[in-house]
C-alpha cells in the first residue's frame, strides 16, 4: 500500500458559485493527472456528519425515519446530524442524539471516521456507538418531523442487508456495529 501521496492535481482558477450556512459549492479550473485541462466541482461543508448508534442492555437500537428533500423520498437512518467545525464531535454526537431520540448515554465510543462522496464532497463523517442509555424528551430541529423506531440491532442491520437503509453513514456505522458488538 506505499503509494506517492503527492497531490498530481494543479489548481488554475477558484470560483465560489454558491454558498448558505451549510455548504459552499466550489467551482476550479484544473489541469487533471494525465496532464489534461479541466474544472472539478467540490461542495465545502460547514459542519462533520455525526451519526449515533445507542444499543441498550438488550440489544435494541433506535432509527430514525424522515422525508428527505434531497432524495424525495422516504429514509431510515442511524440517529444524526451536524457537528459544527471548532465543536468536539462527542459534544455533537452527544446533542444530536438527545434531540433526535431523547436518549443520553453514558459510554460513548467513537467507531468510524468515512468520507461519505469524496469524489464530489469534502464531507467527513463520524459515528459513534452509545451504551449505557437513558430516556428523556426529545427537541427536534425546525426541519426535523422525524419518526422513531425503537428494534432490536438485529433488524436495523438486516435493513441494511435489504437495502431498506441507504443513508452511507448508517450503512457503513451499522455494518462496522455488528462486528463489534456482535448481536
Amino acid at each position: 500500500m506505499d503509494k506517492n501521496t503527492n497531490n498530481p492535481w494543479k489548481k488554475l482558477s477558484y470560483k465560489k458559485i454558491y454558498d448558505n450556512p451549510w455548504i459552499t459549492v466550489e467551482e476550479y479550473g484544473v489541469i487533471n493527472p494525465r496532464g489534461g485541462n479541466g474544472i472539478y466541482g467540490k461542495v465545502k461543508f460547514k459542519n462533520k456528519a455525526i451519526g449515533i448508534i445507542p444499543v441498550d442492555n438488550a440489544g435494541n437500537t433506535w432509527l430514525v425515519g424522515q422525508y428527505r428533500f434531497t432524495l424525495d423520498e422516504y429514509s431510515w437512518e442511524i440517529p444524526m446530524g451536524g457537528g459544527p467545525i471548532g465543536v468536539p464531535i462527542l459534544a455533537s454526537a452527544q446533542r444530536e442524539l438527545k434531540e433526535e431520540t431523547g436518549l443520553t448515554a453514558s459510554k460513548w465510543t467513537e467507531i468510524m471516521r468515512i468520507h461519505t462522496s469524496n469524489s464530489v464532497t469534502d464531507e467527513e463523517g463520524f459515528v459513534f456507538l452509545a451504551e449505557e442509555l437513558t430516556a428523556g424528551a426529545t427537541d427536534f430541529d425546525e426541519t426535523e418531523d422525524l419518526e422513531i423506531v425503537k428494534l432490536p440491532f438485529s433488524e436495523a442491520y438486516q435493513m441494511v442487508l435489504e437495502g431498506k437503509i441507504t443513508d452511507s453513514l448508517s450503512v457503513a456505522g451499522i455494518l462496522k456495529a455488528h462486528i463489534l458488538i456482535k448481536p
